[in-house]
């Protein structure tokens, strides 16, 4: 035997796959190692997340197409309060306002519940066509919208219509950008989650200034000519990196639930979600009731809304510094803080302080949720461990403000606040709790 055959045998000496010695005898051969005779094609590894770009002109440009997907879907969505306003006073005005706000609570809580058939879809490769369609199919209801007239027409459209459509889009658009960042993920889905922020503020002062001038139908058509520019560019630009993989466990991976860290973020998401949203649906009604104008009360959202663009920069920014899970417990537990004082306000000035702390605080949990249940996992399954935790709080995001709704009518605003704010907590220290379990550890980056 040479002496670099001796060598080679000394370096594979104690590997399973050197159990004997090698020697230069051409007749003996060995059988290929079973693992990788018998790998599944469907299971081929991808590349590690660490390997992500973390910026680039790619990257970065699918970040500003899934910012513009979020500012056509969720964006226009939580526009829904100048559409309440209207169809009370015009074209639903002989229907009860609860009823017509199952329109808006329908449409909200639809674009998180297809999050569990998209993500696993995104996870398989079919990504580009059913975004594509639900792009086409939420412009053709936008515009089908001016031209409803009875309260089904407007709960099929913009309720079940549009809901559906922006739940195809949303989840996937926020799963694909955690395919191009690893360090600056947290900032990444936070410039992206800016895109709902500026919706929800552009639709509704377009809303305004539009329809004294051009009326309800045309303003309505403008909204559709924006989404033509907006989904048009987005889905351009929207592209995955990483293979499809088909990852074990079906459409609902209940064994991704062994994970109790995983678990407990997704009841935490329930409750934080059946709160959240009580101060943003209630707050303009609060201030009408005690005297302020209706003008002044649209503002009060805008501002709201506006003050959430900051806030989503501000987390995404710590998030990546000090972890999304401290992040998203600290802005929350403010969210929480200013839901138990929002009944306490008296004047103008006070209504302005309030809503713009609190839309300040609601932006972490909103952008960096996602980079929490990308985190729980692998990034092959990320589709779908997204989706699920979407679909789940979807749960609390319809039922919370008909909650609140119900106590404030019962008891006053400050029951729906004390309910709300707690429910809110609750949900801050079950995020802690999945944060310790997740981690191992309380204290440092997390």
């Amino acid at each position: 035997m040479s002496e670099k055959s001796l060598l080679s045998a000394e370096a594979l000496k104690g590997t399973e796959f050197a159990s004997e010695p090698l020697t230069c005898d051409v007749r003996k051969t060995r059988p290929a190692p079973p693992d990788i005779q018998e790998e599944p094609a469907s299971e081929k590894s991808v590349m590690h997340p660490g390997e992500a770009p973390d910026g680039g002109l790619t990257a970065w440009l699918v970040v500003v197409a899934a910012n513009l997907m979020l500012f056509s879907t969720i964006g226009l969505s939580n526009s829904w309060g100048v559409f309440q306003a209207y169809y009370e006073e015009n074209l639903l005005r002989h229907t009860s306002p609860s009823a017509i706000a199952w329109i808006g609570s329908v449409q909200y809580a639809l674009i998180y519940l297809p999050a569990l058939v998209m993500g696993r879809l995104f996870d398989l490769g079919y990504f580009k066509i059913p975004c594509f369609a639900a792009s086409s199919a939420l412009v053709a209801c936008t515009f089908l919208i001016a031209e409803c007239i009875q309260y089904w027409q407007f709960f099929l459209i913009q309720g079940l219509g549009i809901g559906v459509c922006s739940g195809i889009i949303v989840g996937p658009a926020l799963v694909v950008v955690s395919h191009w960042f690893y360090k600056k993920r947290g900032l990444a889905l936070s410039l992206t989650a800016i895109g709902a922020s500026c919706g929800s503020t552009v639709f509704p002062v377009v809303a305004q200034s539009l329809m004294p001038l051009i009326g309800f139908k045309w303003t309505v058509r403008v909204f559709g000519f924006i989404l033509i520019a907006t989904l048009g560019i987005g889905n351009i630009f929207l592209k995955r990196r990483l293979p499809p993989v088909d990852v074990r466990g079906g459409l609902f991976n209940l064994k991704v639930f062994r994970n109790t860290a995983y678990s407990i973020f997704c009841i935490s998401g329930i409750m934080v979600f059946l709160g959240l949203y009580t101060v943003l649906t209630y707050m303009s009604v609060r201030a009408v009731a005690i005297g302020v104008s209706k003008n002044f009360s649209f503002y009060i959202l805008a501002i709201a809304n506006a003050s959430s663009t900051f806030g989503r920069v501000s987390a995404g920014l710590m998030g990546d510094k000090v972890g999304p899970f401290n992040t998203m417990a600290g802005f929350t537990a403010v969210a929480g803080m200013m839901t138990f004082a929002w009944p306490f306000t008296k004047n103008e000035i006070q209504f302005i302080v309030i809503s713009s702390i609190y839309g300040f605080s609601t932006g972490a949990f909103v952008s960096l949720f996602t980079v929490a249940a990308v985190a729980m996992g692998k990034i092959e399954d990320a589709g779908r461990r997204v989706g699920m935790f979407m679909s789940l709080a979807a749960l609390g995001a319809i039922a919370g403000p008909p909650i609140s709704g119900a106590i404030s009518t019962a008891g006053g605003f400050v029951e729906a606040g004390y309910y709300a704010g707690g429910i809110i907590m609750c949900g801050v220290v079950l995020l802690l709790l999945a944060r310790y379990l997740h981690l191992g550890h309380l204290w440092g980056k997390g």
